[in-house]
């Protein structure tokens, strides 16, 4: 059976980290795993999207309309528009950090209202605020890591098996806040 995660942020919010921290992750265990990066204009602040996918045997790394088991969302914005890509009874992990798209910004349009509320009326919504965990874990850039906490915790995949993965895939210099971000996302 082929499990089907999207990972999906703006960017600089660390969404690639996040899919090598999962791929490296699923690896581990043994599965065949495919990876597929989706950039927009992520280097102003625009839509990332990264696919997961890992099983017995993958084909393909993309992730269709309808085939998202987890979408993993680090913004509110971004995990309404990847709304359609999860499947009937997945799941949707959502950091409730609002961040304006460049026509809010330049008042061209309004950033929609009651997006979690939203989320949580349509499907299995699980919305925690990453931004306060990180920063409590020490370091505000680990959003993405408490985010990755948050869905190992939903996998049968052991904590130590995931703590061993972010020990050979995050920098030395970040290892103890990411491993910090970590638990507490584990924890929430």
């Amino acid at each position: 059976m082929t499990k089907n995660i999207m990972i999906v942020g703006v960017g600089g919010q660390g969404t690639l980290l996040a899919s090598r921290i999962l791929g490296n992750t699923v690896i581990n265990e043994g599965y065949d795993v495919k990876v597929s990066e989706v950039h927009g204009m992520s280097q102003r602040g625009g839509s990332v999207v990264t696919y997961v996918k890992y099983g017995d045997k993958v084909y393909s790394p993309i992730v269709d309309r309808g085939e998202a088991d987890i979408i993993l969302a680090f913004e509110l914005l971004e995990a309404y528009r990847a709304l359609p890509y999860l499947k009937k009874g997945g799941k949707m992990i959502v950091n409730n950090q609002q961040i304006d798209p460049m026509p809010v910004i330049t008042g061209s349009a309004k950033y929609p209202e009651n997006i979690a509320e939203k989320l949580g009326e349509a499907v299995d919504t699980t919305v925690v605020d990453a931004l306060s965990a990180a920063k409590e874990a020490g370091n505000i850039k680990a959003v993405n890591v408490v985010l990755i906490g948050v869905m190992a915790k939903m996998t049968d995949i052991p904590y130590e098996k995931w703590a061993e993965t972010i020990k050979t895939t995050v920098p030395e210099k970040f290892l103890d806040v990411n491993l910090k971000a970590f638990e507490t996302g584990y924890n929430l």
